[in-house]
């Protein structure tokens, strides 16, 4: 929801848009968004989501995990390296921008009230597979060191 529109999304496949689901089953997101760029609504949600970073071109229309915790809304086009999140379905950039506003905007993410759906999409969630640098699987993420992560080498410190 923002400034009085109700919008709905069709999320991305991936850890991220899962791990944003497990938080919205929770309770609803809402956050302060400002414009960035002349093509972006961006707000920090205040907790960190797991990053899918790929180098794409966005969208109108398009909401992308920027930097593990600021969630950006596109009305225009951009390429940078982004984590996709999902798309507003059915707007046209026209119509976005307008639904956007200019200047500051505050952004409510929620799921819809249906608990089924909710469950059926939490459902499918995995936890990430971390290994150690001689191949072992871990439990769980180290505190400390270098490992890897879903094929990725991690670091934390």
């Amino acid at each position: 929801q923002v400034n009085g529109h109700t919008l709905t999304a069709t999320l991305a496949d991936n850890s991220s848009a899962t791990a944003l689901l497990q938080q919205l089953a929770q309770k609803d997101v809402t956050y302060e968004a400002h414009d960035y760029g002349n093509f972006e609504k961006v707000g920090d949600i205040g907790f960190e989501l797991p990053q899918n970073n790929a180098n794409i071109t966005t969208q109108p229309g398009d909401i992308i995990l920027y930097q593990g915790r600021n969630i950006c809304i596109y009305y225009d086009r951009n390429t940078w390296n982004f984590t996709p999140l999902g798309r507003i379905d059915n707007v046209s950039q026209q119509e976005l921008k307008r639904i956007l506003g200019t200047g500051n905007c505050t952004i409510t993410l929620s799921l819809p009230q249906t608990s089924n759906v909710k469950q059926a999409q939490i459902a499918t969630y995995e936890k990430p597979t971390v290994y150690n640098l001689q191949g072992q699987k871990l439990k769980e993420k180290p505190q400390k060191g270098v490992f890897i992560e879903n094929g990725k080498k991690k670091m934390r410190r």
